[in-house]
């Protein structure tokens, strides 16, 4: 389906509560007069699994297209990232960290914590190498102590940990690098799964960072979920869904 079509049918109907069947066909005759029934069943296919309408009703649509997440990548990040494909350039690995959260969260931090998540087997040569050419503070699959007596009281702390295989990650490009960061579907998951890492966002600050994920941006739930499943929260993860944000799951189901 071309492009302009799609953004012409979310201009068209964004501001709308809803719009049925009938409108959206005679929409599509402006451009295709000959459109069948058949095929324009296949295009309504194509616009929810792209994410563009969703269904609320028989035959009835909202617009729920949303952007897709771009953080801005700070200094240290970029540093971080230059030396690891300087170094690495051949390896998989996702860097993140916690003030992209502050879009989201209630409280605000001003202490930025980076995390950077490589290969099994090259998590200590990278912990070694980012720590004998940066002067920032890494800690290597940092314990429960090391979390409460050393990274609470680092400026910029840096946590080095092991990728779990097939996690949800994207390209960001500078001018001078491309980076390797975590989406917000690796995000969201990380969040709940690491909660001893992460105290600071547990409990009603979790619920509303999720809250407002979902309410600003387009998140695939197959990736998020099959990343949950390979951290064996994929089960945790819906309950909480199901209990603090009603119908989100619902509309998956129905979609």
């Amino acid at each position: 389906m071309p492009k302009i079509i799609e953004n012409r049918i979310i201009e068209a109907f964004k501001d709308r509560s809803s719009f049925d069947r009938y409108e959206l066909f005679h929409f599509y005759l402006e451009y295709e007069p000959d459109l069948k029934e058949s095929t324009f069943s296949w295009r309504i296919y194509d616009l929810k699994k792209k994410d563009i309408i969703k269904t609320i009703g028989r035959g009835l649509y909202v617009i729920s297209y949303k952007p897709k997440y771009k953080p801005v990548l700070s200094d240290n990040v970029l540093k971080i990232a230059r030396k690891t494909n300087e170094r690495f350039s051949e390896i998989q690995y996702a860097i993140w960290e916690n003030q992209w959260l502050n879009e989201f969260t209630q409280h605000q931090v001003s202490n930025q914590m980076i995390v950077v998540e490589v290969e099994k087997e090259f998590t200590e040569s990278l912990y070694y190498y980012l720590n004998d050419s940066l002067r920032m503070d890494f800690f290597l699959n940092p314990d429960e102590k090391e979390i409460e007596l050393y990274i609470s009281e680092s400026t910029v702390p840096v946590v080095i940990k092991r990728l779990v295989t097939r996690a949800p990650i994207s390209k960001l490009s500078d001018k001078k690098s491309t980076v390797l960061v975590a989406t917000l579907e690796k995000i969201m998951v990380d969040l709940f799964a690491d909660e001893k890492l992460f105290h600071f966002y547990q409990g009603s600050e979790l619920i509303n960072i999720y809250e407002k994920i979902l309410e600003r941006y387009s998140i695939n739930f197959t990736k998020l979920f099959s990343y949950a499943k390979r951290r064996k929260k994929e089960e945790e993860i819906k309950q909480f869904i199901n209990n603090h944000i009603p119908n989100i799951l619902e509309d998956i189901i129905n979609d």
